[in-house]
């Protein structure tokens, strides 16, 4: 995933502005990305925290409890990132984690995405096997296949990302700004005729790559399976209500909404359109993944009446285990003091 690159022209941090302790001006739309990415780290690491609690350690293993474990954990690890992203903004993307972390983050960024939607792709599946294959589902869906899916979906999610690992480095800018950024033909002379070329290609060949196999691929999968679903459960009368329909409906345009700005952002990044607009697209992109992996979690385990009943009962234990310690420690204190 490439939401860290040095596409701003309108930025001027000097090098005696980036080795002063003060922050150079932030502009307005940073402001809001810096706000935003900090509000999506602590609620997002604390409700996904707590949605995988409730599927390990609460609710009965099984296809749908490992497959949504797996996909809230792909949140969990973008989430972390958000520090890292919020930081950048904060310095008016000048990196300062050093080359490592730049290609680490890049890439646990870009597994997240692969990993998130692989794993959406994967539940509608799963979703369509049992509503209009029962009987094959009966047979061979099992926790051991599960795991069989859930690993592939991993090794392919990794496999994609390596090149944000191979070609991510740092780079000094004229306005001796330190960027992450991607140098796609692994040249030391950036600027050279045999580089710009060379690193076109490239950067179009995973651009397709990422577009294709990171959207378009899971959305009809997505849009193919539900639509199946719902057809086959209209067709049975087994909507009581027109719930399931919605919920159906919402995933696939929550899919949409979330992930079609990033690939927008990347297609005008590679034709080097320099412009308000892409940064404007560039906030709206991070807003909308991030939000994706707070919202995305709640659309899909909320609309299950297990997991609702699971989750509350679980937290209603939690908070009741930690009042009974909290009053036995103070009888406790209360007793020695006493004595």
């Amino acid at each position: 995933m490439e939401l860290i690159n040095s596409t701003d022209n309108n930025l001027h941090v000097s090098t005696s502005q980036r080795n002063s302790t003060h922050f150079p001006s932030i502009p307005v739309s940073n402001t809001m990305a810096v706000l935003f990415l900090f509000m999506s780290c602590i609620f997002g690491t604390v409700t996904n925290g707590l949605y995988m609690w409730v599927l390990k350690f609460k609710m009965k293993k099984t296809v749908g409890t490992l497959l949504f474990f797996h996909l809230i954990l792909s949140y969990f690890i973008f989430t972390l990132t958000s520090p890292f992203m919020a930081t950048l903004f904060l310095k008016n993307k000048h990196w300062s984690f050093g080359t490592v972390m730049c290609k680490v983050i890049n890439s646990t960024l870009s597994v997240g995405m692969f990993s998130s939607v692989f794993f959406l792709a994967a539940i509608s599946v799963d979703r369509y096997l049992l509503t209009l294959h029962p009987i094959w589902s009966q047979l061979h869906r099992t926790p051991r296949w599960a795991s069989s899916i859930i690993l592939g979906v991993w090794v392919s999610a990794i496999a994609l990302s390596m090149p944000s690992m191979v070609f991510r480095e740092t780079h000094t800018d004229l306005k001796g700004r330190v960027t992450c950024t991607n140098n796609y033909a692994a040249f030391s002379n950036w600027e050279g005729k045999k580089s710009q070329t060379l690193s076109k290609q490239i950067h179009t060949a995973l651009f397709i790559c990422r577009f294709l196999l990171g959207f378009l691929l899971p959305f009809f999968i997505i849009t193919f399976c539900y639509k199946r679903v719902a057809n086959k459960m209209k067709e049975k009368s087994l909507f009581k209500s027109n719930k399931p329909f919605k919920v159906m409906v919402t995933a696939i345009i929550s899919f949409f909404v979330c992930w079609m700005p990033y690939h927008v952002y990347q297609g005008l990044v590679l034709t080097k359109t320099q412009s308000q607009f892409l940064e404007l697209l560039l906030i709206l992109t991070i807003v909308t993944t991030f939000f994706n992996t707070v919202f995305s979690p709640t659309l899909y385990l909320f609309t299950g009446e297990n997991f609702k009943m699971m989750f509350k009962k679980s937290i209603l234990a939690l908070f009741e285990s930690t009042f009974n310690v909290e009053s036995s420690t103070e009888k406790i204190q209360n007793l020695n003091s006493e004595s």
